[in-house]
């Protein structure tokens, strides 16, 4: 199994949503962070000072998938995420060794 994070801008959560749920993709997390890499922040003015905002508004996608919808997953990502601009985010993907379903007691790709 691997766990696939994916780090991207607001505004493209529903569209990553639709992609999964396209591929057969059902459950995800989804969390609100902030981060920079390369976009490194911008200035914005307030009040006629200008300051740097460091830490932009992201959003950290979660989906654990079997080892053959990995790369599926990541594709669908990837093309609903991309405006093509700096900023649009990452993909990590990690191996999962265990998962446990809490209510019913399955394990593994049968908890997922």
């Amino acid at each position: 199994m691997k766990k696939v994070e994916a780090i991207i801008k607001p505004f493209k959560l529903d569209d990553v949503r639709e992609a999964l749920s396209e591929i057969g993709i059902t459950g995800m997390t989804a969390t609100e962070v902030k981060g920079f890499g390369r976009q490194k922040g911008h200035t914005e003015l307030y009040r006629g000072a200008e300051y740097v905002v460091d830490f932009l508004p992201k959003v950290k996608i979660e989906v654990v998938v079997p080892d053959d919808q990995a790369e599926r997953c990541i594709e669908a990502i990837t093309t609903a995420a991309r405006t093509g601009k700096i900023g649009d985010g990452k993909i990590f993907v990690t191996a999962v060794e265990k998962v446990v379903r809490i209510r019913t007691g399955e394990v593994d790709e049968a908890a997922i």
